[in-house]
């Protein structure tokens, strides 16, 4: 039998804790689903390019073609090889979630000390705790010395908390009448918390699911990760092509068929103008744009965990931030001292301060203890060496008064050769009864701690006296102590947070502060932080609020302070129902819930637990709040090159479709058969979405105000401007197309001709989308290095066909006259002039239209 402070504990017995094992389940949660490979290829396989791209390889087995099916079915499996590796990723949330929660634990079961696996421990059992242990389970004191733990995991509170012994029970209490994590002196200690300093027993109540953070847990199994909604669209827009393209191409192939008789021809036909309405390159380039994003957000610290939260990180309208660890660096330093004099000094690190503050300081270190683990005694030793110029000596005080429940001080008595000094520190009311001051000077020492707090710093007071001998007294009480002054420590601010949050307000971004910690201090730091002035919201506050009544709040409040995890995420659920594309930092297992929730989840990667940076979208490296405003950057530049990428596979689809069409309204042979099409598509799309991937920022990225979430990216204006792009290049080609034909040019010469005029006017609309400015200069002068290799590659592919007579059969390209490649490269050009002209007089219209809107409101 074990025993503390006098108290006897025996425990469970093995038997009962195996049969509560048995009965309650293990101290874990329950393991996630995982999406298998097999499924995934099967999700691919019902692709509806695949699918063309299998049927295309079919027929041409039947025709005898085996070169050209071995050629379409290699681009179908490099597809499937893509796609697979794209979608083979696994959350790992409630895994890291499980090993945080189930540490190993120190138990007393049959009257012994024993040492388990965390997920063994059960109800009742009794937990050894002492500093440093991470505890495996919700339980309550039995016994506790001197016991300080680290809730911030669960509560964002900075500062450890004192606990106190409370009535043991072995039966657990109703959910309702468990107290959540937060504040001083309460019974409980909680699943994955920290024992920071002094020892205890505590019996369990509640393990697994049942715990808080396995309520965390849950309530992250039950979050789906909402599809972005650019990804929505694209999947509407290609299904509507797919659908139109179904019903095209079973026109053709019954059309052609009826009028030729060739069926098996008839089904190619139908191939290869299906491939051509179906614009399937928007995933492969959603995909590699994604890609890039993350690789490029990296560069400035940032891990892209989810790809899709790129697509969505231009248009953030709020970004709903903690505290601890995010806007502060989750360390305590001194930040300010107050003199009984009236002195009172900001402190920043390497400035000059006057001898009564350095002897403050070192009053206040030799005062703590000479190894501390306490995060203020901790500061207090910083602060001496930093300040007072002298570091900790490896001494130890001769004698020690602890803290008490009824005196929260403590002093040390050190020998300096000349007396016996006391140093003490404490809670202010206490150390003004140990320095017996007057009323008046009682109020001036309280004043000042007020005006500390009310800016979110923690104060001690100090004070020092004179033993006159070794016959220590029964109490500190018994000596006559001198104040000293006050020390305040705070949590100080990152230094890249305000001007980080001035750039976010720049870019239309409402930054707003949720906390565990008091209204007070949460004020006090967003007003150091930058956060605008607004409404202070509590947690018991918000639980007042109805749904109705919160989303009016919302609008005013900038400050949402003692918020419990599930308020967190009440509350990123009513910003995304205001309409809001929300934004959520966090470090701590209380942010994972709104973390998944959120539109984007941005997580602490130094000072982060696994499962905030597990439930995060965006994992912030090396904690650099500033970050945060690149990535926007990026993620506005990328969501506009992604725009110019999709307008151009818009306009090029014009011209590849109506020539796969043309030849079949005037009774021709096929023009582009699924080959070449195959190789436009499988070729130089992806490689031209690496252009647009590539552009630089367009130059008011970060002067717009946030995208309308509801806006398209396939708005009216896009879709006509795509069509009349590839509408102008079809029309030039067409005309080309039956001018030769008309001329009795052989049907291979005119093939080669009409491929190679649409190379060209597919670098031509490359160039065209570049800007969304009139600007011919800048379409061939403005930096991009992946623009020269792309068009050193179609150099390449292009002499490559002209040179190999092999390659001229397998496409049946004819030989093509120099004036015909003149002509081919003519076509491009002239399409690249007449596009970039519209764009200048769309500009001018634009310009006028605006000048005209001002004018009117300046005459009313």
């Amino acid at each position: 039998m074990i025993t503390t402070d006098g108290n006897q504990h025996h425990g469970l017995t093995t038997d009962e804790a195996r049969a509560r094992l048995r009965l309650e389940g293990p101290n874990e949660l329950p393991r996630t689903g995982k999406r298998s490979v097999f499924r995934i290829i099967l999700g691919v396989l019902r692709e509806p390019m695949l699918a063309l791209l299998l049927a295309g390889g079919l027929v041409y087995l039947l025709l005898g073609d085996r070169t050209e099916a071995l050629i379409l079915l290699i681009f179908a499996s490099f597809s499937v090889a893509i796609t697979v590796i794209q979608e083979a990723r696994s959350e790992r949330v409630l895994e890291a979630l499980r090993d945080l929660s189930s540490p190993r634990a120190l138990v007393i079961r049959d009257g012994a000390g024993v040492r388990i696996a965390g997920r063994e421990v059960v109800r009742g059992d009794l937990l050894v705790l002492e500093e440093g242990d991470r505890i495996a389970a919700d339980a309550i004191l039995v016994d506790a010395t001197d016991l300080q733990v680290d809730e911030s995991l669960l509560t964002g509170e900075s500062l450890p908390v004192g606990k106190v012994t409370g009535i043991p029970s072995v039966e657990a209490p109703e959910e309702s009448s468990m107290p959540r994590p937060g504040g001083e002196d309460q019974p409980y200690v909680y699943s994955g918390s920290l024992v920071i300093r002094g020892s205890g027993v505590a019996r369990v109540l509640a393990t697994g699911v049942r715990s808080e953070i396995g309520k965390i847990g849950q309530s992250l199994s039950e979050l789906d990760t909402e599809t972005p909604h650019l990804r929505r669209e694209i999947t509407r827009i290609v299904t509507w092509c797919a659908v139109i393209a179904a019903l095209v191409v079973g026109l053709v192939v019954i059309l052609y068929g009826l009028l030729h008789g060739e069926w098996l021809e008839a089904m190619l036909a139908g191939i290869a103008i299906g491939m051509s309405l179906l614009p399937e390159e928007f995933p492969v380039v959603l995909a590699v744009f994604m890609a890039m994003g993350a690789w490029r957000i990296g560069k400035v610290g940032v891990l892209t965990r989810r790809a899709a939260a790129i697509e969505t990180l231009g248009s953030a309208t709020v970004l709903c931030t903690d505290k601890t660890g995010t806007l502060t660096e989750n360390r305590m330093a001194l930040a300010q001292v107050w003199l009984p004099s009236g002195e009172a000094l900001t402190l920043k690190h390497g400035q000059p301060v006057s001898k009564d503050c350095r002897k403050l300081i070192e009053t206040a270190a030799l005062a703590s203890d000479p190894h501390p683990s306490d995060p203020m005694e901790v500061a207090l030793h910083n602060a001496r060496g930093t300040f007072a110029g002298s570091e900790s000596s490896s001494t130890l005080p001769i004698h020690t008064y602890g803290l008490r429940p009824d005196l929260p001080a403590m002093s040390n008595i050190w020998d300096d050769d000349q007396a016996l000094t006391i140093c003490a520190k404490g809670a202010p009311e206490a150390i003004i009864s140990l320095c017996r001051l007057s009323d008046d000077a009682a109020q001036k020492v309280l004043k000042a701690v007020e005006d500390m707090a009310t800016r979110g710093i923690r104060v001690l007071a100090v004070a020092t006296s004179t033993a006159p001998d070794r016959q220590w007294a029964d109490s500190q009480l018994d000596y006559h102590y001198t104040l000293a002054g006050l020390v305040g420590l705070a949590d100080p601010i990152r230094a890249s947070v305000p001007d980080a949050i001035t750039e976010c307000r720049r870019a239309g971004i409402r930054v707003v502060m949720i906390t565990g910690d008091y209204a007070t201090t949460a004020r006090s730091i967003a007003s150091q932080a930058g956060i605008e002035e607004g409404e202070v919201l509590t947690g018991s506050d918000l639980e007042a609020l109805d749904d109705e009544q919160l989303a009016q709040r919302l609008k005013r409040v900038t400050v949402f302070a003692r918020i419990m995890p599930q308020q967190k995420l009440r509350i990123v659920q009513a910003f995304k129902a205001d309409g809001e594309v929300v934004a959520m930092t966090g470090d701590g297992v209380n942010d994972a819930p709104s973390l998944k929730a959120a539109h984007i989840g941005i997580a602490m990667g130094g000072r982060g637990t696994d499962v905030a940076r597990e439930a995060s979208a965006l994992v912030l490296l090396n904690d650099d709040f500033s970050a945060i405003v690149q990535s926007i950057r990026l993620g506005r530049r990328i969501y506009d090159n992604i725009r110019k990428s999709m307008a151009f596979i818009l306009a090029v689809h014009v011209p590849i479709a109506g020539l796969a069409l043309l030849p079949l309204f005037f009774g021709l042979p096929m023009l582009l058969g699924p080959i070449h099409i195959a190789l436009l598509e499988m070729v130089i799309d992806p490689v031209c979405a690496l252009v647009f991937e590539a552009e630089h920022s367009e130059d008011d990225v970060m002067e717009r105000a946030p995208r309308d979430p509801a806006q398209r990216m396939f708005s009216p204006s896009m879709l006509l401007w795509s069509i009349m792009q590839g509408g102008i290049a079809f029309a030039m080609l067409a005309v080309v197309f039956l001018a030769k034909t008309a001329a009795g040019v052989p049907e291979v010469e005119v093939r080669a001709l009409i491929f190679f005029g649409l190379v060209a006017q597919i670098v031509a609309l490359i160039l065209v989308n570049r800007s969304f400015r009139a600007s011919l200069r800048d379409a061939f002068l403005r930096k991009n290095a992946a623009l020269g290799y792309v068009v050193l590659a179609v150099a390449c592919v292009t002499g490559l066909v002209l040179l190999l007579p092999r390659a001229q059969a397998l496409l049946k390209f004819g030989s093509i006259t120099w004036n015909d490649m003149l002509l081919a490269l003519g076509l491009g050009i002239g399409l690249l002039l007449i596009l970039e002209g519209c764009k200048l007089l769309m500009a001018r219209a634009e310009l006028s239209k605006t000048s005209s809107m001002h004018r009117k409101i300046g005459s009313e």
